[in-house]
Parts: structure tokens; sequence; C-alpha cells
């Protein structure tokens, strides 16, 4: 059987500027560190997501030091990246294909937003039958008004976004459990 894949979505320095408003989870960048040195001891498949946008004002418009990965989290010359330019890494980006080749059944996912590209990803590898899941301590994102117009923390969206996945599209774990989801394989 083969491991995991971990799929690290968007830790890109623009996340990091405080124009992307109040954020939850402060300790999620660090989580997601420790699961990429895991995944890379273990000699695991990871992958790396990054935003591009098709709006050349974006902080993540193409050559914008924002759409650079954060340095924390630098791809390994080995590791898989994927760019997007949608909210969901499997539209318009080889995804799917690039981890059926490889016989990866099972996906790790991490990263932010959490009701934005992880919640979007995760949807949609459930639906084509990976095994998913989403690590609540390595995901965040950020304070959001509601479609009545309430403003909602950034505690209660990751929440709400959660609660969208488990048991539908995917399960929804602790970094703990993703470290031992490695190491059964």
């Amino acid at each position: 059987m083969i491991q995991p894949a971990l799929i690290i979505i968007d830790m890109q320095r623009g996340m990091l500027e405080p124009a992307a408003g109040e954020r939850n989870n402060p300790k999620a960048p660090a989580r997601i560190g420790e699961l990429l040195q895991a995944w890379r001891l273990a000699g695991a498949t990871v992958v790396h997501v990054r935003h591009i946008s098709r709006s050349t004002d974006s902080l993540f418009a193409p050559g914008q030091a924002c759409a650079e990965f954060q340095p924390a989290l630098l791809p390994l010359p080995s590791e898989h990246v994927v760019e997007k330019n949608v909210p969901d890494a499997f539209i318009n980006s080889g995804l799917e294909r690039w981890l059926r080749v490889r016989d990866i059944q099972s996906l790790v996912i991490v990263g932010v937003s959490t009701n934005n590209s992880v919640e979007a990803t995760a949807r949609t590898a459930g639906n084509l039958g990976f095994s998913t899941h989403v690590v609540a301590d390595g995901c965040y994102t950020f304070a959001k008004t509601d479609y009545n117009g309430v403003l909602r923390s950034a505690d209660e969206v990751h929440a709400m976004a959660l609660a969208n996945l488990h048991d539908e599209y995917a399960q929804v774990i602790e970094s703990r459990a993703a470290l031992e989801l490695l190491s059964r394989v």
C-alpha cells in the first residue's frame, strides 16, 4: 500500500500579509512544517499547491513576491508543485492524473483557507474517490461576513468549513492522526 500524499495548499507569502485579515489557528504553519518533515523523512509524496491569480492587481499575480511559497515551506526539487488559478487544486491542473499515475489513493490536506481552497480541493478529492483527510490544526482561515451581513470570526468560519467536509467528503483529523496514517503503511 502506498503512503498518503501530503497536499499543502496555498502556503504563500501573501497569506502572512496583514491585509489578509484576522485569522485563526496561529499554530497551523508550525503543524504543517512538522507534517512536511515527517513526510520527507518517510520518503512519502508531497504536493505543494499555490494560487496564481488571473488578476494582475492581485497579491498572487504571477511574479509577485506574495505569490511565492513561504520560506519555511519551500518545496524540494523532488516534490511536485501545482499551480492553480481557482480555489480547487484539481481544476485545470493535472493533479488527479498525476496522483492516479502514481497509484496514490489517500490524501492528507493542509493549508489555507479552510473555507476556500482547502474545502474546494477536499470536496473534489472526496468526489473523485480519494480517501481524503483534512487536518483541522493544519489549516486556517480568515474572518468573513456571512450572507446575512453578520461578521463571523475566523474560528467560526473554520469550524463551519470543517463541518461541511467531515464524514461527507473527508475525514477531519488532527495532526497526530495524520502522523499515524503515515506510519501505518
